[in-house]
């Protein structure tokens, strides 16, 4: 690496905040330590109460030993990497406290300068601006916005103005995490540099796609944030829409930013809107009840003060269709909830069945031929065939076998999300960030279902705590003669 690759000041705005500890600070440890980030580089953390150097670098050091594995984090290395630490007392909603910030950044004017918003998107503005106000901002800086940006279109855009009179757009990453997984990533790598997935990838050889995002806990203390956005908001309008576009996105011209991310906008303006009948008929909404959770007695999502009245969905299962050539009349099941049986986040192509089976197998199913792409809790893809079961019948019996497509780990350890999206930002390359027109694309489709969901077209559904969710959701895969992957 040379003296001036990938050297800059990060500044993370909400520096004590819960994803500064959990997913920043441990990326850019690991970033550091790795050689990636360079040593002369500044991690700067901006936090409403006052603080010293020692008590900060002593607190850092205490999240990396709570988030990082036992055997991961090195006190050697923890030692150079604090060196290089700075905290600096500031109120996001006070510009004349931004003074101590502006003489730690004008130490280095020529440097670069990432901007990571750690906060609540009510504050993007607000930052942008005071550090507009206060000259911080340089022809390479770069800010980072963390979902959600918005609640709806409308609110979304507010935003994204307000961010954009004082970065140009592209200065603005806009980060979905999702999208820093390796195997996410691995999507395009599989779709386009083999042959024999390319003709198979349309209409005549998919029956349908699945794409599921499940988490086993609760709102874990977040019922505040979590009531205002619901399942459709955090997670499907950003998440699962990032996946299904890498699933079924055209090739682009080459993998530079821009080549990508317009072939993701023409998959969200190819979504079909829906009517009233379809928000009823391919919608599915729910909340979950008390229940048991890994063995432990839960309390339903409406259990507490102030929460009886809740109408937001910790449950959502959508079907989806895609007006192209390539996938018309293939449906794509959107389905992502709290407090399920198991964590587990997926991507299931089945592919349809052979025309004509020259095989009995005893009535059982001869062809399910399928690609599971697993995200969490472990990533990893499968690609699913059959074959004969070994033996001297008179029949020639079937089974379906696994065939693993996951590369070797030449690396002690996998990186995470963050790390390449962290390293991404520092490289300047945006590729895996969202454009704005994509993240209005997409909440131009949500916005149709969350309203019809407002004005009650679909009723509100229950499942208890440590279930696979509502009957309802059973349902809407079986009237198109399908079954949910388990």
């Amino acid at each position: 690496m040379s003296e001036i690759e990938n050297l800059c000041d990060v500044i993370i705005f909400g520096g004590h905040g819960d994803l500064a500890f959990r997913k920043l600070m441990p990326a850019l440890y690991h970033l550091f330590n790795d050689g990636y980030l360079n040593h002369q580089s500044r991690i700067i953390s901006t936090t409403r109460s006052s603080m010293s150097l020692d008590e900060h670098s002593e607190l850092v050091k205490i999240k990396l030993q709570e988030f990082l594995a036992e055997d991961v984090f090195d006190e050697v290395k923890f030692q150079n990497f604090k060196v290089h630490l700075i905290v600096v007392q500031l109120d996001l909603g006070d510009e004349t406290s931004y003074g101590t910030l502006k003489k730690v950044l004008d130490e280095f004017p020529d440097r670069e300068r990432i901007n990571y918003l750690s906060t609540s998107p009510s504050f993007f503005g607000t930052v942008c601006k005071a550090l507009n106000t206060t000259k911080l901002i340089t022809k390479s800086s770069r800010v980072v916005l963390e979902k959600p940006i918005g609640r709806d279109l409308a609110s979304s855009r507010v935003i994204n103005v307000e961010v954009l009179k004082y970065f140009k757009e592209s200065q603005v990453y806009r980060i979905d995490h999702y999208l820093g997984k390796d195997t996410v990533q691995n999507i395009m790598a599989l779709r386009f540099s083999n042959r024999f997935f390319m003709p198979l990838w349309d209409a005549s050889n998919i029956d349908h796609v699945q794409i599921t995002v499940s988490e086993s806990v609760g709102v874990e203390g977040r019922w505040g944030y979590y009531d205002d956005y619901g399942a459709m908001r955090d997670m499907i309008q950003n998440h699962l829409m990032q996946l299904l576009c890498l699933v079924a996105m055209e090739p682009p011209c080459s993998l530079d930013a821009d080549s990508v991310r317009d072939e993701k906008v023409k998959v969200l303006r190819s979504l079909r809107h829906m009517s009233v009948s379809d928000i009823e008929q391919k919608t599915v909404r729910a909340q979950y009840a008390k229940g048991s959770s890994n063995g432990v007695a839960v309390p339903g999502y409406r259990e507490g003060d102030g929460m009886a009245e809740s109408t937001t969905e910790t449950y959502a299962a959508i079907r989806v269709d895609i007006d192209n050539w390539r996938w018309n009349g293939v449906p794509f099941y959107l389905r992502s909830g709290k407090r399920l049986r198991n964590r587990n986040s997926e991507i299931i192509i089945q592919f349809k069945s052979v025309p004509y089976s020259i095989f009995a197998n005893k009535g059982r199913c001869i062809s399910d031929n399928k690609l599971v792409i697993s995200l969490q809790p472990k990533e990893s893809i499968q690609l699913k065939l059959m074959n004969k079961i070994p033996g001297l019948s008179e029949q020639m019996r079937l089974q379906q076998v696994d065939l693993e497509l996951n590369a070797p780990m030449n690396e002690p350890r996998k990186p995470e999300a963050y790390e390449r999206l962290m390293l991404d930002v520092i490289r300047s390359n945006p590729t895996l960030f969202m454009r704005l027109d994509e993240v209005e694309a997409a909440w131009k489709w949500a916005d149709i279902i969350i309203s019809g969901w407002k004005e009650n077209i679909v009723s509100m559904k229950s499942y208890s705590a440590g279930t696979d969710g509502p009957t309802a959701a059973v349902e809407l895969v079986a009237r198109d003669g399908r079954s949910w992957h388990e």
